[in-house]
């Protein structure tokens, strides 16, 4: 089955040049290498700074668009990684092998099945 890994990060820590930062960034490059080596990793995608952002709606047919992220947090959306893990024991260890869990959180949903039936709210 596959997770998304969602990495969130306050990047005044990730960036501030820290022997702990260096050390995590450091990391990343080897670290997905490694998931990939293990056929664990699907994709994995770095996202830039939330500035360089356009954040759009459509209503009434209508589209409009704000500069910047959508809501105004310390913390970003920093990166995706997506994985095949058996089950959500499996991915929570995988996730918790992603360097960033060092410095801010990793978000672990599993993928939508649209062959099974919707999600009920």
């Amino acid at each position: 089955m596959r997770y998304h890994c969602l990495i969130y990060f306050d990047p005044r820590t990730v960036f501030d040049g820290s022997p702990e930062s260096n050390a995590v960034l450091a990391a990343v490059g080897g670290h997905d290498k490694a998931l990939a080596a293990s056929g664990h990793m699907v994709m994995s995608e770095a996202l830039n700074m939330p500035q360089s952002a356009v954040t759009l709606q459509v209503r009434d047919g209508k589209v409009s668009t704000t500069d910047g992220p959508f809501m105004e947090t310390r913390e970003m959306l920093g990166g995706i990684i997506v994985i095949e893990a058996a089950d959500q024991d499996e991915a929570l260890k995988i996730a918790a092998e992603i360097p960033f869990a060092k410095l801010g959180y990793i978000e672990v949903r599993p993928a939508i099945d649209f062959s099974a039936p919707r999600p009920r709210l």
